[in-house]
């Protein structure tokens, strides 16, 4: 067993935690600390990466306290410090790569400095111990993509977006109807009393080769309709309805893709894990039930708190890599891009 502190500050949310285990998890979250920026963004309707930064700088010493606190536990009792380092927004991101740097030296623990992607990917073992290996179907504002993990830090990446990312996608649809930020809960609070049916909106890549996604042809369809509807509370809930079945059912074709490819089929996987804020949309996860049946393999969602950006997974991530003996030294980059599959390094317009 192993207890790790975790620290997050990759967007809008600084977040530090305490968790205890050992692979293949579940863990045991001891302490999960997430202060919210939302009411600092929501009148620029998006994240504003300069006022990210320094509300991390303002809040990082105490939330990284009250975890602390609220596990019971000092430094001394820590066996590690597991820290977001990319990608994301490189400020905030250096902001928590600072702290986990200050506090592994001076308590002279192993530091291990995260990718914040494989968290969210292996946020299903500390919640349920999924085995390797197991598809991953990543969506969040910043990332889409679909990936095979079989363990830690060995990815393959099978597709991803080749413009917008999905949440993204929400976000801007929220925007464009005056739904408010964040864009995702709002679209989906407005499309529950919506026709997902009245208005004509794409489904990008659906039945094409491969398995990458597209987002910007479904938000310029929706960009089209407000143009030219009267936005009543009605036409706001139908459209919010007919983007959110359209971005799902986009989701839902490219995840089907692969799991009726030769990559997938061939890797024994027996597990379906959806992680990334966008893993908390209802719809989404009632369609990724049916798919997973039908294709006989087991879906695993994370509970939403755990699905939005936080710091156990970013402690349970580094419990697995400190098992594992991957550790890093105190020279460790801040990355605003970091690819999971090592193959897309270096590659020019690789999306991380």
């Amino acid at each position: 067993m192993l207890t790790v502190l975790g620290i997050e500050t990759s967007c809008d949310e600084t977040a530090a935690s305490v968790v205890s285990g050992a692979t293949p998890g579940p863990g045991r979250i001891l302490s999960n600390v997430v202060a919210s920026q939302f009411d600092a963004h929501r009148p620029y309707g998006g994240v504003v990466p300069e006022i990210a930064a320094r509300a991390h700088a303002e809040l990082i010493d105490s939330v990284v306290e009250r975890a602390l606190a609220d596990a019971g536990l000092g430094l001394a009792q820590i066996d590690g410090i597991a820290v977001t380092a990319g990608p994301g927004l490189v400020g905030g991101v250096a902001v928590g790569l600072t702290m986990g740097k200050a506090l592994a030296l001076a308590s002279g623990k192993p530091l291990v400095a995260l990718n914040h992607l494989e968290a969210h990917a292996l946020t299903a073992r500390l919640v349920d111990g999924v085995g390797y290996p197991f598809l991953l179907l990543l969506v969040s504002g910043g990332h889409c993509q679909l990936l095979i993990c079989r363990g830690v830090g060995q990815f393959q990446r099978l597709g991803t977006t080749i413009d917008d990312a999905v949440g993204e996608a929400f976000d801007k649809a929220a925007k464009l109807l005056g739904l408010g930020f964040p864009g995702g809960p709002a679209v989906e609070k407005a499309a529950r009393g919506g026709d997902p049916a009245r208005f004509r909106l794409p489904r990008p890549m659906a039945g094409t080769a491969g398995y990458d996604f597209s987002f910007s042809g479904l938000k310029s369809a929706v960009r089209r309709h407000v143009e030219v509807t009267e936005l009543t509370d009605e036409a706001i809930a139908d459209l919010a309805a007919s983007f959110q079945a359209a971005a799902v059912a986009a989701l839902i074709d490219r995840t089907q893709a692969a799991l009726s490819g030769p990559e997938v089929r061939g890797a024994g996987i027996k597990s379906l894990v959806v992680a990334g804020g966008v893993a908390a949309n209802a719809a989404l996860g009632s369609a990724l039930r049916g798919l997973a049946e039908a294709h006989g393999v087991r879906l695993v969602v994370p509970l939403p708190g755990l699905c939005t950006d936080n710091a156990a997974m970013v402690a349970w991530a580094g419990i697995e890599r400190l098992e594992a003996g991957l550790t890093d030294g105190l020279a460790a980059p801040a990355r605003a891009r970091w690819p999971l599959d090592a193959r897309m390094a270096g590659i020019a317009g690789a999306k991380a």
